[in-house]
């Protein structure tokens, strides 16, 4: 049984690794802001969810696993909080979707 749970937690590590990985390069490879905070914003969702969920296996039901069911619900609130006020941000700023920029209150 030990070694099936180790296989979950490293594929769910992996995995996790993965997704982390292809958000870090759609985050470089993109063109303007809001399609690499779409890259970034849905992989940090994804990967902490997958990574922590490994390390919790390994960790088995201790304490250790409740500090990062803790640390999870803080990344899994705080990421989409802070993309779109990120968002937000660069609306008021006058940052167009498509990477154009104009003066605040032209149209």
């Amino acid at each position: 049984m030990d070694g099936l749970l180790d296989i979950v937690s490293w594929l769910l590590l992996t995995t996790g690794g993965v997704f982390v990985f292809i958000g870090g390069v759609g985050a470089l490879r993109m063109p303007d802001l809001y399609t690499r905070m779409h890259a970034a914003s849905i992989t940090d969702s994804i990967g902490p969810i997958l990574i922590i969920a490994g390390v919790m296996l390994q960790a088995g039901v201790t304490l250790p696993s409740v500090k990062l069911a803790a640390i999870l619900l803080f990344l899994l609130l705080t990421g989409p909080t802070a993309s779109n006020a990120l968002a937000s941000a660069a609306l008021l700023a006058g940052t167009k979707p498509g990477g154009s920029k104009t003066p605040a209150g032209e149209d």
